[in-house]
């Protein structure tokens, strides 16, 4: 490919590789593609430029145009699966026995379930994460790696990022390849879910607001929208939030008609006073982005139980080329519940571990298991139930490609990198009736392949742009 010949020029010629790197960090400055910095993450009195790679990644066309016309699809999916509290209750059943943070939103689940749903609007912002497998015959083909139904992020601050990757293009004499790098303003979209109403939206942030940025650039496509926005954390909705007789959240004497959580999706995330706000937040008349049932519908325990034979046929009945669509991107996932199925993917894992992933029930990055270490964990618990907080899925294999990953304080140079490709999908549902579901846009995260997990808070992810191919 043309930017294979190119990077091995500026490799050859580190003066122009220099130049261009000085170039682009500035252009990156020039269209707000910022973060705060990690030494001082709730300042924004320094501020330094995203993770971003130096080019666009090549990636299949094809695939690119598969799972943005999906989305739509796992948006259905994820709204019928969370009005489906009988298929909560027997994909859950041993995972919340096995897991203490699964158990706990699905006892606050249980209890607004009892009292009954007081708002039926539901509005759902998703993310949808793929590899490009390649497989030993030399073909590839579109595999889901999950799909994150809570603070799905990615979008905001890295909306421009696709105008820098052209210009990188050009400025390389790339012209027609700058072309294929596609359009990506996803804010709008996102928002135009968020916006039921003119009233005030609540975002419900982290402590450390390392991605505060990103979230002023969606506050501020509300603001554009007349949408007030607020900021608060758990422990203030807990001293001063409430509800009146009729379920209607306030907070600090405001009336919130949307919750936005931009957090509470790991354990560490609770305290036992955050959990009491949490609770609060979802038995309210406010709307829920995402409701604790849309939550549920995102664990890693669904996501195996859903690739079942005649699960999705369940919520896509009269449906078949749709459910034949969706099924291709599955990988293999596994149960590891107590019996003799379970068993056999605890001997298959310990078997051959390089072949799989053994994920938890957890989200934002970092939590994954690999190789030898997928045997120590499960050497640990394979007698016991708490295998059953652990799913296995095949191990995806994509191609990697050379790139230069840009971060403050990282060395140049040139780097083998593995991406992933997530799109965004926008629902918003009334009543029983989708009003809206849209796929609004991607995100291409790219890493060095030296790492096993990702993550751009984690700092091991760096933003990206599809080269179409």
């Amino acid at each position: 490919m043309a930017t294979t010949e190119i990077l091995e020029q500026l490799i050859k010629d580190p003066d122009k590789l220099k130049n261009l790197v000085d170039e682009v960090k500035d252009l990156a400055f020039l269209y707000g593609i910022v973060f705060r910095t990690h030494e001082t993450p709730n300042s924004s009195e320094v501020v330094t430029y995203a993770p971003f790679t130096l080019f666009p990644s090549p990636f299949p066309k094809a695939a690119f145009l598969q799972a943005l016309a999906l989305q739509t699809h796992f948006n259905t999916l994820v709204n019928k699966i969370s009005q489906d509290p009988d298929f909560l209750e027997e994909a859950l059943a041993g995972t919340v026995q096995a897991d203490d943070f699964t158990a706990k939103l699905f006892d606050i689940y249980r209890k607004v379930q009892q009292e009954g749903r007081t708002q039926s609007i539901v509005v759902g912002l998703n993310r949808s994460d793929y590899m490009v497998d390649q497989r030993e015959d030399g073909t590839v083909s579109l595999k889901q790696i999950e799909i994150n139904t809570i603070s799905a992020g990615g979008f905001g601050v890295s909306d421009r990022l696709s105008v820098v990757h052209r210009h990188v293009l050009k400025s390389v004499g790339l012209l027609e390849e700058s072309r294929s790098v596609p359009d990506n303003n996803r804010t709008p979209g996102m928002c135009a879910a968020l916006q039921r109403s003119t009233h005030l939206i609540l975002f419900l942030v982290e402590d450390i607001e390392l991605s505060k940025l990103s979230h002023r650039y969606i506050e501020k496509e509300l603001w554009k929208r007349n949408i007030p926005v607020i900021r608060r954390k758990f422990d203030e909705v807990s001293r001063n939030g409430s509800l009146n007789a009729d379920k209607r959240l306030f907070i600090d004497g405001l009336e919130v008609a949307v919750v936005y959580y931009r957090y509470g999706y790991m354990p560490d995330n609770y305290t036992a006073q955050s959990w009491d706000a949490r609770l609060l937040m979802e038995r309210s008349r406010a709307v829920k982005c995402p409701d604790i049932s849309t939550h549920l519908a995102g664990t890693k325990k669904v996501q195996q139980v859903l690739a079942r034979p005649g699960v999705l046929e369940k919520f896509f009945p009269d449906q078949l080329q749709v459910v034949e669509q969706i099924r291709a991107t599955f990988a293999g996932l596994y149960t590891l519940d107590l019996g003799p199925e379970g068993d056999k993917t605890l001997t298959m894992a310990l078997t051959a571990p390089e072949r799989f992933v053994l994920k938890p029930q957890r989200e934002g990055g970092g939590n994954n298991i690999y190789g030898s270490e997928i045997c120590q964990v499960l050497q640990g618990v394979k007698d016991s139930t708490a295998r059953m907080a652990y799913i296995l899925m095949d191990k995806i294999n994509p191609t990697p490609v050379q790139n230069y990953l840009l971060s403050r304080g990282t060395p140049l140079k040139i780097t083998n990198c593995l991406s992933e490709l997530g799109v965004f999908g926008a629902y918003v549902r009334q009543g029983k009736e989708m009003v809206m579901n849209e796929c609004v846009g991607h995100l291409l995260k790219t890493k060095s392949s030296e790492h096993s997990d990702g993550g751009i808070q984690a700092g091991v992810s760096f933003l990206d742009n599809p080269l179409l191919v």
